[in-house]
């Protein structure tokens, strides 16, 4: 019996002949969170293509967020080829050096030699700007990001000196400053989602992150542009509730199925973060180090029953020694409330390359919604990392060395946040501390400061914010600082530190003051 033809409007396509529908000049948009719902099989496939045929040419690749982890899942380091890249527009990007091979991603180098236009925004503009292009609305409106490094007078977000255009501008709306992100139109969107039927309606069953794939889908068709959908599967229409649809086919104009597509790094698949998870979260104990020290105590300021955002980082460790010292055990962890930039509510935050879905969440938003939930105030605790902090009260973790992470979520997070934890080691760059009897001692200093007297570039002004009436905190492995309005407060040290060498001789500028008497940090925080 001869198998039934396909429907003339069947939208599955190989990964070649999707990648043809890029032209040379195109503005791509793509989605994905580290690893997690990375369509890496397509851009794979376009990186091929270009290697192969040297089209197409000159591109303009849009990703809200960091796109990969240039580990097992390369993202956006499969398009950091010179002459393909033309520009990028990144929310943040991956940094961190691969374990494997000590290399860092490709996408780096051509920033660092300035082979790209590489432009950084915070992933509140990366979402709601997509919404405006989708609306065809003039651009995106926002205070936040104002006085630091998105602020034209401070960089307008341009990593590179070959950035000519300015994308961001300052504009006076109503009497007060604004910053606004005028809209351009997107060619092309590379999304991905669990499965498709052969229509192109595309669900999201088994994908622990929903981010910016809808508001992709339509800014591209409202700028009349192809969108390309990689899935897992095709599986026949009306065989899953329409609830899960969350992307009709009339948005999809090719499927590319990649049956091998894995979760994320270390994860093919695992109903735990699909909130499925009948069994509790296995996690060994953190050895002892400074960055343990740090998580344990930024854990001390989560509250239970306030909504608690981590960032990427030692922050986002803070979860997991409340679990190791029995604070998150049975239903104890129903009494907090933890999500993260990337919309999970609930459940455990995890750390590292498995950052940004939660297991075993309770709820889900999609990315614009979650920084509406974020930029609407309605995270009150942040727990952030920081690179530096310098005498004006700034802190920086969008680019400093030869890191060039950007702010990812970090600005709309702090600027609307009404408490706020800055965590990270008092230096860098070869720190080595040692524990015993609930004291520290350094082995080895790190070369290279934090408290700076400028930062190498305005992440976020933490001085105007506490002047607004924010309280924030920095905790390192040494000491605690409160950040008021005229500077910063020496609150905390621990045993085994002398506040003279181990401190105010490290920093290129001193606190306001330091408490008197001066508390010592918790012996058990060492243990």
């Amino acid at each position: 019996m001869n198998a039934p033809m396909p429907h003339p409007r069947n939208k599955v396509v190989s990964a070649e002949v999707a990648a043809g529908l890029i032209r040379d000049g195109d503005a791509v948009a793509c989605v994905g969170v580290i690893g997690w719902i990375t369509p890496d099989h397509m851009l794979k496939a376009v990186g091929e293509r270009f290697a192969r045929t040297g089209t197409p040419r000159g591109l303009t690749f849009y990703f809200p967020v960091g796109t990969g982890d240039a580990v097992d899942i390369p993202g956006m380091d499969h398009v950091a080829r010179e002459g393909l890249m033309k520009r990028i527009v990144s929310g943040s990007y991956i940094n961190p050096l691969n374990p494997r091979t000590g290399q860092r991603p490709a996408l780096m180098g051509l920033i660092r030699e300035n082979k790209v236009e590489a432009y950084s925004w915070p992933i509140g503009a990366t979402m709601h700007w997509l919404r405006e292009v989708a609306r065809r609305s003039p651009g995106y409106l926002t205070k936040i990001g104002l006085g630091t490094y998105a602020d034209p007078r401070h960089g307008g977000g341009k990593f590179t000196t070959r950035c000519q255009d300015d994308l961001i501008e300052v504009m006076d709306f109503r009497g007060e400053e604004h910053l606004f992100y005028p809209t351009w139109p997107l060619n092309v969107g590379i999304i991905r989602a669990a499965s498709a039927d052969e229509f192109g309606n595309l669900s999201w069953e088994d994908e622990p992150l929903l981010s910016s794939n809808l508001q992709i889908a339509l800014a591209v068709k409202a700028s009349g542009g192809k969108v390309i959908a990689q899935v897992r599967r095709i599986v026949p229409r009306h065989s899953r509730p329409v609830s899960s649809v969350r992307v009709p086919g009339v948005l999809v104009d090719a499927v590319v199925v990649d049956p091998e597509m894995v979760m994320s790094t270390d994860v093919a698949y695992d109903p735990g973060y699909l909130g499925m998870a009948n069994h509790p979260l296995q996690l060994g104990p953190l050895p002892i180090s400074p960055d343990k020290v740090i998580a344990r105590r930024a854990a001390r300021e989560v509250r239970p029953g306030e909504v608690s955002i981590f960032g990427f980082g030692a922050s986002s460790d803070a979860p997991q020694v409340m679990a190791e010292d029995g604070l998150l055990s049975g239903d104890r962890l129903y009494d907090y409330d933890f999500t993260t930039e990337h919309g999970p509510f609930g459940g455990f935050v995890m750390s590292g390359w498995q950052f940004s879905a939660n297991w075993n969440p309770d709820a889900l938003l999609d990315g614009a919604s979650q920084f509406d939930f974020i930029d609407g105030g309605l995270c009150p605790f942040a727990a952030l990392a920081f690179a530096q902090f310098d005498d004006a009260g700034c802190v920086n973790v969008s680019k400093f060395g030869v890191a060039n992470p950007g702010a990812g979520g970090f600005i709309d997070i702090a600027a609307n946040a009404k408490r706020l934890v800055f965590t990270g080691t008092f230096t860098t760059a070869g720190l080595d501390c040692s524990f015993a009897d609930g004291r520290l001692s350094i082995v080895r200093e790190g070369k290279v400061r934090k408290f700076v007297t400028t930062a190498d570039s305005i992440t976020y002004r933490v001085r105007d914010g506490v002047g607004r009436g924010q309280e924030a905190m920095i905790i390192t492995e040494r000491a605690v600082f409160r950040v008021e309005a005229d500077g910063l407060v020496l609150a905390e040290v621990a045993d085994g530190i002398d506040v003279k060498t181990d401190i105010l001789d490290l920093m290129e500028f001193k606190p306001v003051r330091i408490a008197d008497p001066l508390p010592r940090m918790d012996p058990a925080l060492f243990k």
